[in-house]
């Protein structure tokens, strides 16, 4: 069986990126590889429009130029069994293109419903990478930096409906810059079996 899988990646390093390159080396082990290179292609802002129809009941995705937008990176996600996300940690957070990209996805009665009990996700669940580049280090037992990515971009996942994301992180890229290929053999070392076989 073929599992068809989308990576979606963040940085201006494109293809030279460490994470991107982890990526894709996991993803070519899995099959058909779906592409979405938010630098490469960037996503047009938000429109007035898009805001208003987010506002409607049942808004007509093709409506316009954006909402059309919207339902293409949506119907990806949908038309795959896996998702990896290659992205820096700019200032602490995710850079702005893939923060476009989530003002995209995460669309309230299409990836999400308002319950009483908080936002459902209608998205079907799926095993998800998230692949976190910094030049610092951020995780405990190490000089810290702030980090807002991570939080933020569980909470949209969840969101969505994927329930559990696994976080990989590539580190102090600044100060290991001469070892690229140890930073990659770490990171694919702690995923363990189900990302890296």
């Amino acid at each position: 069986m073929t599992i068809r899988t989308l990576l979606v990646t963040a940085s201006p390093h494109r293809d030279k990126a460490l994470g991107s390159r982890l990526a894709r080396q996991i993803a070519a082990r899995w099959g058909d590889l779906l592409v979405r290179d938010l630098v490469a292609e960037p996503l047009a802002p938000l429109t007035m429009d898009y805001a208003r129809a987010l506002t409607l009941r049942d808004p007509l995705p093709r409506a316009n130029a954006t909402l059309a937008l919207s339902e293409c990176l949506i119907e990806e996600l949908e038309s795959t069994d896996r998702l990896i996300i290659a992205t820096p940690m700019h200032n602490f957070a995710m850079p702005a293109a893939l923060k476009l990209w989530v003002d995209y996805v995460l669309r309230i009665h299409r990836t999400f419903a308002a319950s009483p009990q908080g936002k459902v996700g209608l998205l079907a669940d799926r095993a998800t990478l998230v692949i976190v580049s910094s030049g610092g280090f951020h995780r405990a037992g190490e000089s810290q930096q702030p980090n807002f990515l991570t939080p933020h971009l569980e909470a949209v996942l969840n969101t969505l409906g994927i329930r559990a994301p696994q976080f990989v992180y590539l580190e102090g890229l600044v100060s290991r810059r001469d070892a690229p290929e140890t930073i990659i053999a770490e990171a694919a070392a702690a995923l363990g079996d189900a990302w890296c076989q």
